[in-house]
């Protein structure tokens, strides 16, 4: 028997109640990782956005394709299913949160970190990555003791605030959205201390150079190049002078301002904004500017930043504005990647003999 993590964001957890708690679903990207489940194995429930532990699921059946909508109205991503059934499932007032005093000092991933650490988020970063067993054991009984103890953790309101969800109706679909309060909205980009400005060309240079190892052409605005180069020496002669792309101007112009593009013949294969405004707004912007334009375009994006940051990221790709972009919502094709995760990728001493799907291991999705 193994322990699996199995995340929620807040709208997947209330679709999993209503639909009877028997029914969790993952993504297609998460095929390979659901073939290792086995039935009597279980899940440990998580919910992003409150970052509380809520419940543990017993598998009984699958991995199963189902594309019955379940937890989003229509086009319903997570297909790939199994049957299980509830050990332990707590209202979102009773989850355990991972700061409470009890989980932090246990959990092998998070005992020893400074309180506020992000440290520890590589490990909810997608489902379906398995916990160590005695991780897996620890939060099973302590979730079943804090289910028959009763014990609430009161939800800041400030929290709550930041992750409620407002249904759109749309004449093809139902979209569910966040909107921020004013507060969070007047943060200003003037805010930006001269360090975390060089530590964000450093990690642009990185990225130039992952990319330049596994054998694409590198893209880096001009206006950036001297600091990048300073960066990274060896990448004068690595980075291309044009973009070998036929779009229109418009195009051309934003896709020129991204802070990096891995390019492979004459497409391009991943595109990176790299954020170290306390908005987040500037990168995420490019990233709608461009997919505006060009609706039909199959590039992988991604959005960096630091690991700080990373909630406001996922949560402003939750707004209106990139949510209800035609024909898909910016988070189905737009990632977040943190500081960390680009520099462990760069620190792989395998990486020219690696695939850029290694990407997948350390991206974070913004669920629906």
């Amino acid at each position: 028997m193994a322990y699996y993590i199995d995340l929620f964001s807040p709208e997947t957890y209330k679709a999993f109640e209503a639909h009877g708690c028997n029914i969790s679903g993952f993504r297609e990207r998460h095929r390979s990782a659901a073939q290792n489940v086995r039935p009597g194995d279980k899940f440990i429930c998580y919910v992003t956005g409150f970052s509380r532990w809520v419940g543990v699921l017993e598998v009984l059946e699958g991995p199963f394709t189902d594309q019955t909508p379940i937890f989003y109205s229509s086009n319903d991503p997570f297909i790939v299913r199994f049957r299980v059934r509830p050990i332990v499932w707590l209202p979102l007032e009773k989850g355990i949160p991972i700061s409470h005093d009890e989980v932090w000092q246990k959990l092998s991933f998070t005992a020893g970190l400074p309180p506020g650490s992000m440290r520890w988020t590589a490990m909810v970063r997608q489902s379906l990555r398995r916990l160590q067993d005695s991780d897996g054991a620890f939060l099973e009984d302590l979730l079943k003791r804090h289910e028959q103890s009763g014990e609430s953790f009161p939800i800041d309101a400030k929290l709550a605030a930041r992750v409620a969800l407002h249904r759109v109706k749309r004449p093809d679909r139902e979209v569910d959205v966040t909107v921020p309060e004013r507060a969070a909205e007047e943060e200003s980009e003037d805010e930006v201390a001269p360090p975390a400005v060089r530590e964000s060309t450093r990690i642009q240079a990185l990225l130039a150079k992952v990319g330049a190892e596994m054998g694409f052409q590198i893209w880096v605005p001009q206006v950036d190049r001297s600091r990048v180069l300073e960066e990274w020496p060896q990448g004068k002669e690595k980075l291309l002078e044009r973009l070998p792309l036929s779009y229109d101007e418009a195009t051309m112009k934003t896709i020129e301002q991204i802070d990096v593009l891995w390019v492979k013949g004459h497409s391009i294969r991943r595109a990176f904004e790299v954020e170290h405004t306390t908005s987040v707004y500037s990168g995420l912007l490019r990233m709608a500017d461009l997919l505006a334009l060009q609706p039909n375009l199959a590039i992988k994006l991604h959005i960096v930043a630091p690991s700080s940051r990373r909630d406001k990221v996922l949560r402003e790709l939750r707004r209106p504005v990139f949510k209800l972009i035609q024909p898909r919502p910016l988070a189905e094709q737009c990632t977040y990647l943190s500081y960390e995760s680009v520099q462990e990728i760069a620190q792989n001493p395998h990486l020219r003999h690696l695939s850029e799907t290694v990407l997948e291991e350390y991206e974070e999705e913004c669920e629906p």
